[in-house]
């Protein structure tokens, strides 16, 4: 009997494997996707500003979910919406603090930066050394960006730095948020809710520093290319990805953004980085994915959690 199962299980395997394997080259294709968008921003916000960039971005996304909403009227409570309500904040300055960072560091350190967000998340509950490690290896690695030798300019802008560093509190509000919505709220409802809330915050500082007179058709192309590439391609394809791959594989494969980030950097932004900045960022990226690979799988840890909420 043994020997008539093995060929179906061999099977079985093959098919997971299979499964897993387009599951994390999707994931990877959506971290290139992100980043790409990223990049198209750093061209565009410098003619027509953060506000306006994110504003698009979150008319894109709110395109591409609210088809999918049908909300009852007795649904419609303060109680139960609160947190999608409170994501779409975050959301907004996570998005425009983010923006903001790359236009004054450049992508490649903001990214990096911001990244502190959701690993400080990860690694909050831990106990291990290993993550403890990590954590200080992660925090030199910054401070090895942005300390002096860190640029080829005069030095690193610290108002960047800050907003940098507020989008990674964003990100890691966003994780928390994001679990909470998506255990309260069924489907892309919470995600629809906060790209509304969000849009509205972001209309009135948009309206406010637009100057129609700099759009032309290849503004018009990239503040559409940032929307897709950015938002509804990557958040489209999350659910089909986590179904073939573990939480912890995709937060694995995130934890490497910051490097996909400076490589966009360098081939759409001619972003310079000195020796110092490459070992930096690999520094972060590496003590990221060590903390995650390493992590103990008996029960849902954290990290795992932390990895559901990242997109």
């Amino acid at each position: 009997m043994t020997d008539e199962t093995t060929p179906a299980s061999a099977a079985t395997d093959a098919s997971a494997n299979r499964r897993g394997l387009a599951g994390a080259a999707t994931q990877l294709g959506t971290e290139v996707s992100i980043n790409f968008g990223s990049s198209l921003a750093g061209l565009v916000i410098p003619v027509v500003g953060s506000f306006v960039v994110v504003a698009v971005r979150q008319l894109v996304m709110v395109i591409v979910v609210l088809p999918f909403y049908r909300p009852r009227r007795a649904e419609l409570t303060w109680r139960r919406l609160w947190p999608a309500v409170a994501l779409g904040v975050v959301l907004a300055v996570m998005n425009v603090t983010f923006y903001e960072s790359v236009h004054l560091l450049g992508l490649g350190v903001a990214a990096t930066i911001e990244f502190l967000g959701p690993l400080a998340i990860a690694l909050a509950s831990s106990r291990r050394v290993l993550d403890v490690v990590c954590a200080l290896a992660a925090g030199t690695g910054v401070v090895l960006l942005i300390g002096p030798g860190a640029s080829d300019v005069a030095g690193v802008d610290p108002w960047g730095v800050t907003l940098a560093l507020t989008a990674a509190a964003a990100w890691a509000g966003y994780i928390l948020l994001t679990r909470k919505v998506a255990h309260g709220l069924p489907g892309l409802e919470g995600l629809t809710v906060a790209s509304i809330v969000s849009l509205a915050l972001l209309v009135p500082f948009a309206t406010a520093t637009f100057d129609p007179a700099v759009i032309d058709w290849p503004v018009v192309g990239l503040l559409l290319g940032v929307g897709v590439l950015s938002s509804a391609l990557p958040y489209s394809l999350d659910t089909w990805i986590l179904r073939r791959i573990s939480p912890r594989v995709y937060a694995i494969i995130t934890s490497f953004g910051p490097v996909i980030a400076a490589v966009f950097g360098w081939l759409v932004l001619s972003e310079t980085f000195s020796l110092t900045e490459v070992i930096a960022i690999f520094i972060v990226c590496g003590a990221a994915a060590t903390a995650l690979a390493t992590q103990r799988t008996r029960r849902k840890s954290q990290l795992e959690q932390t990895a559901e909420g990242m997109v």
